[in-house]
């Protein structure tokens, strides 16, 4: 696969997403269970899963200030019938697992796909994270293990020749996951590496959102090879991880120029998003009344359409890059050919 120009914000639909006009919708009406109504749901790829429209994030849950914090954020997003939840290995030393085995999994594994990812850079220890992922989340099971956080193509290889890859692909014949897939935020020929040298995997996570087209970009060169797969794809850092609001609570990298509410709002933001042929939308909420927000964004989104997005691009253009997107990494120079 060869990477597309790496800045170009006007016409970047031009042979990208054509044919996406419409998000992978699996079931677009309202389901519900014993806690009440569902979000809509969207396939999960090929894999004959679907999964709300809207997913928490687990590192947020783990960086509560509180126990019943936690719990608070956890319990919203169930009445508010998100059902898909996100963590890691890790998060805070292991916080986050831990609290959705204290008020998650006791109460509503059955409700709920759970997910965790590992950061494991040989076998031996993804074996050991995955043993302590379920224990401390309490399930003998995941509906989906994920590789996380690649850097770039070197780590990739790294990975794969320490036989990492090869343990996830072992944890899902054993029944220990139902699912695999891999994440990562720095760059996207990250990704366009591990999807060059493997085929096992059926999920990916990555930056989705409305500068991504500017710089570095995830949804130009890594969304079209997903989309001939037919992956699932998990949107995350749709806000850039706060950088549209000048900042991030997790990092310091001083003051940034505003997204919203200069350039865009956060509907429109989330909006540009849930409109690509993501699976789920995967929000990090500080507190309760955070995720009540995301959830009444997400309740009443519209589609926006290829003009739509495009126009926002292009809004954000000149802003857009390293100060907003500070966590993506530029390569010297692009891989494949």
């Amino acid at each position: 696969m060869c990477p597309v120009p790496r800045s170009r914000a006007s016409g970047y639909y031009e042979n990208v997403h054509r044919t996406s006009e419409s998000p992978r919708v699996a079931d677009n009406t309202l389901t519900s269970d014993r806690l009440g109504d569902l979000f809509p749901k969207r396939a999960l790829g090929t894999t004959g899963r679907s999964v709300t429209m809207v997913g928490a994030g687990g590192a947020h849950v783990g960086r509560a200030d509180t126990e019943s914090e936690a719990q608070a954020i956890i319990e919203t997003a169930l009445e508010g019938g998100v059902r898909f939840f996100e963590t890691a290995h890790a998060y805070q030393s292991g916080r986050s697992e831990e609290r959705y085995g204290k008020y998650l999994t006791q109460r509503y594994r059955d409700l709920v796909f759970l997910m965790t990812k590992s950061i494991a850079k040989d076998a031996k220890t993804a074996e050991v994270q995955l043993a302590e992922s379920l224990n401390r989340m309490r399930t003998d099971c995941l509906d989906l293990w994920q590789v996380h956080s690649l850097k770039d193509p070197d780590d990739v290889d790294s990975r794969i020749s320490a036989g990492v890859v090869d343990v996830f692909a072992r944890a899902k014949a054993s029944g220990k996951v139902k699912h695999i897939g891999f994440t990562g935020h720095r760059s996207p020929y990250a990704h366009v590496r591990m999807l060059e040298r493997t085929d096992v995997f059926e999920t990916v996570q990555m930056p989705v959102n409305c500068p991504d087209p500017t710089f570095e970009s995830f949804i130009l060169n890594v969304f079209p090879e997903l989309e001939r797969r037919g992956m699932g794809i998990l949107a995350m850092k749709t806000l850039s991880n706060g950088g549209f609001f000048g900042g991030s609570k997790q990092f310091e990298h001083g003051p940034n120029p505003l997204m919203v509410p200069d350039r865009v709002s956060i509907r429109e933001a989330l909006s540009f998003s849930w409109s690509l042929p993501i699976s789920v939308l995967i929000t990090g909420a500080d507190d309760a009344e955070q995720m009540s927000q995301k959830i009444e964004i997400a309740r009443t989104f519209e589609h926006l359409n290829l003009a739509a997005r495009q126009d926002m691009a292009d809004r954000v253009s000149e802003r857009a890059g390293n100060v907003v997107e500070f966590y993506k990494e530029k390569l010297e120079s692009p891989i494949g050919g």
